[in-house]
């Protein structure tokens, strides 16, 4: 369950996803936590350059494998707008990566994306439990919900 002291975790993450929609990305960002509650890295969607793996949580896995011991890295919290596609999801995974906590699941940014006439995507919408299925997931975090669909309108619809 999330809690009341993880919200401004959450809250940078929308603050992130607004910035990268400013720079002419997908709106979405992330921070990595330590386990003590330390902020360790954060990044946001950078994918308008061209290279589509420049997602934020994919950022923070290798980040995390670099700089952080396995006990580190298991003890760390990903705090995130969306919930990661299965790409991201295998880079938590793989790393090592403790629990993920995002805003807006993929069901619901599908659902959205459908409902604005969207293209699906060229990788299918997986919940990170059926590519990552030892990793704890909570979320959607309903109190955040209406600003993240707010910024992906935004981004797919002008």
């Amino acid at each position: 369950m999330v809690k009341e002291s993880e919200l401004p975790y959450l809250r940078r993450c929308v603050e992130l996803a607004a910035e990268a929609l400013e720079a002419g990305d997908e709106p979405f960002g992330s921070v990595l936590v330590g386990g003590d509650g330390t902020v360790l890295t954060e990044d946001r969607n950078r994918v308008a350059g061209g290279d589509r793996t420049q997602h934020p949580e994919f950022a923070l896995a290798r980040w995390a494998a670099a700089r952080l011991t396995p006990r580190e890295r298991a003890a760390a919290t990903v705090y995130t707008s969306g919930e990661h596609c299965p790409m991201c999801a295998a880079a938590h995974g793989w790393v090592g990566l403790g629990r993920i906590v995002y805003v807006v699941s993929s069901e619901q940014l599908a659902g959205w994306l459908t409902e604005w006439n969207v293209t699906a995507p060229p990788v299918r919408t997986l919940p990170v439990h059926e590519v990552a299925p030892d990793v704890t997931v909570e979320g959607p975090v309903p109190e955040l919900v209406e600003e993240v669909r707010s910024l992906q309108a935004r981004f797919h619809r002008g």
